[in-house]
């Protein structure tokens, strides 16, 4: 039943995915950011309906009040390509911190420049960072909110922590507050993997961490933030849903040893 339920999203997802773009590219040239950002902020919302329809995977977010009103920085855990998605209509209008090739994408890379997002070109080593930097500081200008997934690529639910040194950097130049949020959704959608599992992912948005921190003190500030509400949710996770157990050599949750 599972893999059924699996192959059913994953075929509404790009059917409704394929509609979308071949609806609205007509009328891309015309659309400025805000008609982009909107369009994107539906298909996101839809995704995240159709996850719940499909797979019987529904999210529960906790915790909202912690975001500021104006411009600041989310720093996510990034367990799945679910809150790459999930996130946006949350943060209403954010700006994405995202691979480069993401951007090359034929059509899609195309939305993601008109809506402001920030491409990062990893092999560029220190002037990547610089240049994140620079467009980060043009966004927060605008009073956007900047979302970056400090891990730099996805990590299994469980496993150590290990955080970019761009996230310190962004922290120390910007100098606006850095809200961590910390979630279970690789239990139910997990990286590389076909399935998708039914049960609760919760997004626990966590008090923010003010400037002025030296960039280690934040950059352990925000692992320890990340990693206690991370390994909390895990174990609620195991005592209700009872979702596929975690990979072998990873931190088993209180409920499943």
């Amino acid at each position: 039943m599972t893999v059924l339920r699996s192959l059913l999203y994953h075929l509404g997802f790009y059917l409704s995915t394929s509609v979308m773009v071949l609806v609205t590219l007509p009328i891309l040239p015309f659309l400025g950011q805000n008609g982009i950002t909107f369009i994107v902020r539906t298909w996101a919302r839809w995704t995240t309906f159709l996850l719940l329809v499909t797979a019987g995977t529904r999210m529960e977010v906790r915790g909202l009040h912690h975001l500021p009103d104006g411009a600041c920085i989310v720093a996510a855990q990034h367990q799945s390509m679910f809150e790459t998605i999930a996130l946006i209509p949350l943060l209403d209008e954010p700006s994405i911190v995202m691979k480069e090739q993401i951007r090359r994408i034929p059509v899609f890379g195309v939305y993601t420049e008109r809506a402001g997002m920030i491409a990062v070109d990893r092999s560029a080593g220190a002037s990547a960072l610089r240049a994140m930097t620079a467009r980060a500081r043009e966004e927060i200008a605008k009073g956007r909110k900047i979302l970056i997934f400090p891990e730099g690529t996805r990590r299994p639910p469980g496993a150590p922590a290990r955080y970019q040194s761009g996230i310190g950097l962004v922290y120390r130049r910007l100098d606006v507050p850095v809200v961590p949020v910390a979630l279970n959704s690789g239990l139910y959608w997990p990286r590389n993997s076909f399935m998708r599992y039914p049960g609760t992912i919760v997004v626990e948005v966590l008090p923010p961490i003010e400037p002025g921190l030296d960039v280690k003190a934040f950059q352990s500030e925000l692992a320890a933030r990340i990693s206690e509400a991370s390994a909390r949710l895990i174990d609620e996770a195991a005592a209700t849903d009872r979702p596929p157990p975690l990979p072998d050599g990873l931190a088993q949750p209180a409920g499943r040893r």
